[in-house]
């Protein structure tokens, strides 16, 4: 073996066990490797530059700021809204919610449409009363597993596609013939394996997982509220019941009455089939208060000022009446306040950690009164000499989902994938225009899109494809190759499941886009030693590099549900090495029939 391909073999080795055992983060870890790689001249500079204009690296780019834009306006969030509902069991909950986040995963970053869905599962689970254990881990699978499914999926596979692109017409002793990778090539593997590993989640996966329930319990001791809702126009909830709705669910929040025009309806009220302006009142503790404000088909009823803010950049506050407040002893109906003063909605009422008796504008305020408030970004400096309020806390952690611009984010978004799906134009043209347009239209804010964009996530990308070109000139692809053409006997299905093998477990170690530029050479090699097709290898590295289940450091996604699902290393290690099972058996079973040797 030459001196360069030793080389490369001691510097990726080297590589490895840094991310593996240190916390150095890897962009530093992968720019110096890049470093040493050029210092040594592993392979020309241009080549080991390369991955910095790579289009698949740009295009992850770029499509950053599309899915922040789909975020940004609630436009996933109406939809998810529309398809779930709320389901009662676990398996109903996962039939409702994993189709749909795998189809999102297969067309926008999987990163911001769980860090969505986490709170969605999160209500879910409180309002169905679930083990939220058997929801966020699934969930977390099901983007991976519509990530799998498209060149646009994950950045893995936009890395892979953009590797596949410099490598057409590469001529060389040993190279296979390579063509492009169309949008919807990993679908006719990825689909398949992503209905069954679906349908295994749930008929079985839960009985991998953990089932400890949502230890919050209600209790008599907890502060409970008076809160008064509308049910807005053209809401979801309209001519449906509370009961089909799931808006009211255990002991968290419980309806009182609805006044509906000039009449109060008080028996029956779950299966009263609500209309538009319909005033709910409600007796819940502060986590169910705040799931009702939440809701988008709510608005709270009262406004005593107008407020001139949009309701998505509103936060929540509990407020304690003061002794000295000019409201004590006023009806709330009273308290319209000058134009000059705070500006808030009045969401909801306790005393000494009861509800209040009857409609909230008809009670006379106390002091010591706990109300919860909905107020804008200014209020903590416009009511700072404000009597009214003896103590005054934020609610951290709860914002209303903006959804003015969901409809023009939807559309944009549609468009750009009909445009790569039909070949109008490359992956990257079409997303370059949809970012452009969701920020012509007022969807995504310049300040947003530019820290949408996870510029270590780039930096990784483009030093991986750097250092695969390392892999290739200093002959070690080659080596490997061979080695791995000796070992299966000239069997490509076998060669194929190496290459799954030794990609799938560089992934739960490693970041997936380092193990799929670095396999990457090596499954190119062993394509042209055994003289067959590289489309069922490249299709493989896709699926394989996205095989992260065993581990929560494997997927960006998986540590996101760790913390929440308080998980244990072993949950993954469990359903995770199923998954990866199910998931090989039918890649290397397949890839050969479906795209041929």
């Amino acid at each position: 073996m030459p001196t360069d391909a030793y080389l490369t073999l001691t510097l990726l080795l080297a590589l490895f066990v840094l991310l593996i055992k240190t916390k150095i983060p890897a962009p530093a870890i992968f720019l110096g490797a890049l470093a040493v790689a050029m210092t040594l001249k592993l392979a020309p500079t241009a080549q080991l530059l390369k991955g910095f204009s790579n289009p698949g690296m740009l295009t992850v780019a770029v499509l950053f700021m599309v899915a922040a834009g789909m975020y940004a306006t609630g436009a996933i969030t109406m939809i998810m809204d529309m398809v779930i509902g709320v389901p009662r069991s676990v398996v109903g909950t996962q039939i409702r919610t994993l189709p749909p986040i795998a189809f999102g995963s297969a067309f926008l970053n999987n990163t911001p449409l769980v860090a969505m869905m986490i709170p969605v599962i999160r209500d879910l689970s409180r309002a169905a009363r679930l083990p939220a254990q058997q929801l966020y881990l699934p969930m977390s699978f099901a983007s991976i597993l519509g990530g799998m499914c498209t060149v646009i999926g994950t950045s893995t596979n936009l890395v892979i596609a953009g590797m596949v692109m410099d490598a057409i017409g590469r001529e060389g002793p040993g190279l296979p013939a390579v063509q492009a990778i169309r949008m919807f090539d990993p679908a006719l593997v990825g689909v398949p394996i992503a209905l069954v590993a679906i349908v295994f989640m749930i008929l079985v996966g839960r009985f991998f997982l953990p089932a400890r329930k949502n230890g919050r319990q209600s209790d008599a001791t907890l502060r409970r509220y008076t809160a008064e809702f509308e049910v807005r126009e053209g809401s979801r909830i309209v001519s449906r019941t509370l009961d089909d709705t799931g808006i009211v669910s255990g002991e968290d929040v419980q309806v009182l009455y609805i006044r509906r025009g000039t009449g109060i309806l008080t028996n029956d009220l779950m299966n009263e089939k609500l209309t538009a302006g319909d005033l709910i009142s409600f007796s819940a503790d502060v986590d169910g208060m705040v799931t009702l404000w939440r809701t988008n088909a709510l608005v709270p009823h009262l406004t005593l000022n107008p407020m001139q803010t949009e309701r998505h950049t509103h936060h929540l506050v509990k407020a304690v009446v003061s002794r000295q407040s000019k409201t004590v002893g006023r009806r709330i109906a009273d308290l319209i306040r000058d134009a000059n003063t705070c500006q808030y909605k009045f969401v909801a009422l306790s005393r000494d950690g009861q509800p209040v008796d009857g409609p909230l504008e008809e009670t006379t305020i106390e002091a010591g009164d706990n109300a919860v408030l909905e107020v804008n970004d200014n209020f903590f400096y416009e009511c700072q000499i404000d009597q009214d309020f003896a103590l005054t806390k934020a609610l951290k952690g709860f914002q209303l989902q903006r959804t003015d611009r969901a409809v023009e984010a939807s559309l944009i978004t549609l468009a750009m994938i009909v445009a790569v799906a039909l070949g109008w134009m490359s992956m990257l043209n079409a997303s370059l225009l949809a970012s452009g347009a969701m920020l012509l239209t007022g969807c995504l804010p310049l300040h947003t899109a530019a820290r949408s964009i996870d510029w270590g996530t780039l930096v990784v990308i483009a030093c991986a494809i750097g250092l695969e070109s390392a892999v290739t000139q200093s002959g070690l692809a080659g080596q490997i190759a061979a080695l791995l053409a000796a070992m299966g006997g000239h069997h490509p299905q076998l060669a194929l499941a190496v290459i799954f093998l030794g990609c799938s477990v560089m992934t739960n170690v490693i970041t997936n886009n380092a193990a799929a530029a670095f396999m990457f050479p090596i499954a190119l090699s062993t394509a042209g030693q055994l003289g067959v097709s590289f489309m069922p290898f490249a299709i493989t590295l896709m699926i394989a590099a996205s095989c992260a289940f065993i581990t929560p450091t494997g997927y960006q996604t998986n540590l996101m549900v760790w913390g929440p699902g308080e998980y244990r290393f072993t949950d993954f290690v469990k359903i995770g090495s199923v998954m990866t099972l199910i998931v090989a058996v039918m890649t290397i079973l397949l890839t050969p029939i479906i795209y041929g040797f």
